[in-house]
């Protein structure tokens, strides 16, 4: 549990306190409804604002120049963003409760050639293969399989049940939830005269840079040759499929239930919503923003906001839409045309 004074918190976030006892220790986080005296919470949406009249929260993180409508109890913190800063004081709690894990379980199977950084953490039942490397501060819960010949990053988290295959490299500071699996064989067949398919090998690897989180169930697929690439920063949920030989650029995001097929090339800074297909060897440009839903079968080559199946551009998008809606109104019309040239 990570203790802090609400002056700790203001000085953390770079903050300016209103007055109070600045010295009340503060537990942890709730929202601004159920917030009691030794909590954090924030308010960014001022729709919400009344809720800050009647909080019990200990201090209300709030954007510079905010200025209450009338007397609240709680110690307002001013910073710059009140919702990027809570995210990073959460940041901070669960980091601090990760370095309390330390140590290897008993009942683990760790090669005689892998290396253990300092302060690693590695739960039961987790095994790490021949000539794999884990960095210093990295927490590796039960239940996790790491092949052979595999690099984690100092202070990267693998969560309880995650695979991460041979020759599998992970940078620093990643984040590797539930159920994830690093580096499963592209899909790749030959067929054959007579119908039938035989497996190409996929001899590649997985290339996950700094900074990267992958959410529970995600796949990863090695290369066929070379490597799947998930550059610093990207941000992957819940339940994606990342085909053999992508490259997916720096901070970008992908909501759940997104697809992408092999030696796809996704640019830096795009914001891909749920359940979007791409199609293969495509190219997708820097800051691409590509909503749910959508069906990319060919390359972007300039910066877009997508829409659609086949995608379109949101302009052509919202134009065909106000006319999809009106198909039934014009189909009656038709058919009463219809109607009339016939009699």
């Amino acid at each position: 549990m990570l203790k802090l004074s609400i002056l700790d918190i203001s000085k953390l976030l770079d903050g300016a306190c209103s007055e109070g006892d600045l010295q009340t220790e503060i537990v942890g986080p709730a929202s601004i409804l159920e917030a009691k005296g030794d909590q954090l919470s924030f308010l960014s949406n001022m729709k919400y604002e009344d809720n800050l009249y009647t909080t019990s929260a200990g201090a209300i993180l709030v954007d510079k120049g905010f200025r209450p409508r009338k007397a609240v109890s709680t110690i307002l913190i001013e910073v710059e963003n009140a919702y990027l800063s809570f995210a990073l004081y959460l940041e901070q709690v669960e980091k601090s409760k990760a370095l309390s894990k330390k140590g290897l379980d008993t009942m683990t199977s760790i090669h005689d050639s892998a290396k253990i950084g300092k302060n690693a953490y590695v739960g039961a039942f987790t095994s790490i293969g021949e000539n794999t490397v884990i960095g210093d501060n990295v927490k590796i819960y039960p239940n996790v399989t790491i092949g052979d010949r595999c690099e984690i990053g100092s202070n990267s988290i693998v969560y309880a049940g995650a695979k991460i295959y041979q020759e599998s490299i992970i940078g620093s500071h990643c984040v590797i939830h539930a159920g994830a699996v690093i580096g499963s064989d592209g899909f790749g067949f030959a067929p054959q005269s007579d119908g039938s398919y035989i497996p190409i090998p996929q001899v590649g690897q997985v290339i996950l840079e700094n900074h990267v989180s992958i959410g529970a169930n995600t796949v990863i697929d090695r290369a066929t040759l070379d490597a799947t690439i998930i550059r610093s920063g990207v941000k992957l949920d819940n339940l994606i499929q990342i085909a053999h030989n992508v490259e997916i650029g720096k901070n970008t995001a992908i909501a759940a239930q997104t697809g992408v097929s092999g030696s796809t090339r996704i640019g830096e800074g795009c914001v891909i919503g749920g359940q979007v297909g791409m199609g293969g060897h495509l190219q997708v440009a820097d800051g691409t923003k590509v909503g749910g839903k959508t069906g990319i079968t060919k390359s972007i080559k300039e910066q877009s906001i997508l829409f659609g199946n086949p995608a379109m551009n949101l302009r052509d998008y919202n134009k065909s839409y106000a006319l999809y809606k009106k198909l039934p109104e014009v189909m009656e019309r038709i058919e009463r045309l219809e109607q009339k040239l016939l009699t």
